[in-house]
């Protein structure tokens, strides 16, 4: 059974609050162009088609532009729409209502870091995908916000003699290839890229989060007010160690990118060990040296 970590109710009513505040949706619009054209390299035509979650409809729209999907379905907790441009159904990452084998291709963008049970999510896509069916999501990973922790870290270890999560733990790549194999995909791949975002200061950086709806969603953060006196020396650091010299401080957002499909006959196969036609010491041009055997000199 897996632990809670996210509190995924608040996690909507933060992102709901970041809508009233006017969203900032730089990161998640690169994301999703970078996503619809990795999707244009896949030689061929999806009929159905879900996005797992995404916060905002730029992966649809730019799905949509590509011409490589038939159906797309959103699929989030939060269907109700005004607009009908795509198909919704309200849906949870941790609970999916497809059914098996019905699915030919599933996207998310920036939402499955904030699953509760990952290996769980992955199974039930798994499940849901069509024999040759196709998983491409992005998600932050263990990099992202490196700076903000250290920051905290320090301050709160200075200021209150402790510590407490501000941050959320995000997967990294050895464990997210991991996770695939685990889940049962064929062909996993796994990349990331890092993403540096300059800030006036960390007050700037917070505000930004706040308008992502990824500030702290965490199930054992603090509730208890930040101290002032936490909050500055934090900012403080955070200057001292990540400024450049114009006085601006980096932000570190990693974007781990997961595709893997689901078995199919068709698929490449590993050799069996044994099956070979040619040594490799014939390929190379290499005398083969039997195990104990020392090379003459």
């Amino acid at each position: 059974m897996s632990s809670t970590i996210f509190d995924r109710q608040l996690l909507r009513a933060r992102r709901r609050r970041a809508q009233a505040l006017g969203p900032a949706t730089f990161l998640l619009d690169r994301v999703a162009e970078e996503l619809a054209e990795r999707l244009s390299v896949v030689l061929r035509t999806f009929e159905r088609a879900v996005d797992l979650g995404t916060p905002t409809d730029a992966l649809r729209r730019a799905l949509l532009h590509a011409g490589k999907i038939n159906t797309l379905i959103a699929a989030d907790p939060a269907a109700a729409t005004d607009d009908k441009t795509f198909s919704r159904v309200a849906a949870d990452e941790e609970a999916l209502p497809f059914a098996a084998g019905s699915l030919d291709l599933v996207v998310s963008a920036l939402a499955l870091q904030f699953v509760n049970d990952l290996p769980g999510t992955l199974a039930q896509i798994r499940q849901a995908l069509k024999p040759d069916g196709l998983l491409l999501a992005a998600l932050l990973g263990g990099e992202t916000l490196m700076e903000l922790r250290q920051a905290f870290a320090a301050a709160e270890s200075e200021v209150e003699g402790g510590l407490s999560p501000r941050v959320a733990p995000f997967a990294d790549l050895r464990e997210l290839g991991a996770l695939l194999q685990r889940a049962g995909f064929a062909l996993p791949v796994i990349d990331s890229d890092r993403v540096i975002v300059r800030y006036e200061s960390a007050f700037a950086l917070m505000h930004d989060l706040r308008r992502m709806g990824a500030s702290n969603a965490l199930v054992q953060r603090r509730r208890t007010p930040l101290r002032r006196a936490t909050l500055m020396r934090m900012a403080e650091i955070y200057k001292q160690r990540f400024a450049d010299a114009d006085g601006r401080v980096r932000a570190t957002f990693e974007i781990v990118w997961l595709s893997g499909w689901a078995p199919h006959a068709s698929q490449q196969q590993p050799l069996k060990p044994g099956s070979a036609r040619q040594r490799l010491a014939d390929a190379l041009g290499a005398k083969e040296i039997s195990a104990g055997e020392k090379p003459e000199r």
